[in-house]
């Protein structure tokens, strides 16, 4: 079983740290704490980092971001 950092995740999904920590739960991504007090390590595992991704794939027929001629 492999995890991610805060940090890792962030990068990985191409945003801040501070919008993991704030939004990683609301959004469906599970964080588990190794620790305690100040110290605590938050990590996420790897297999749901992904899974996650795979479920904001957006629905057939809305064009994808870079692909639409009307966003020039």
């Amino acid at each position: 079983m492999q995890f991610m950092s805060v940090r890792e995740v962030a990068e990985y999904l191409n945003v801040s740290a501070s919008w993991v920590y704030r939004n990683a739960s609301r959004s469906g991504l599970v964080p588990y704490r190794f620790g305690g007090g100040g110290n605590a390590k938050i990590r996420f595992k790897v297999s749901e980092v992904d899974a996650w991704v795979k479920q904001q794939r957006a629905p057939k027929g809305i064009p994808s971001l870079g692909n639409d001629s009307t966003c020039r």
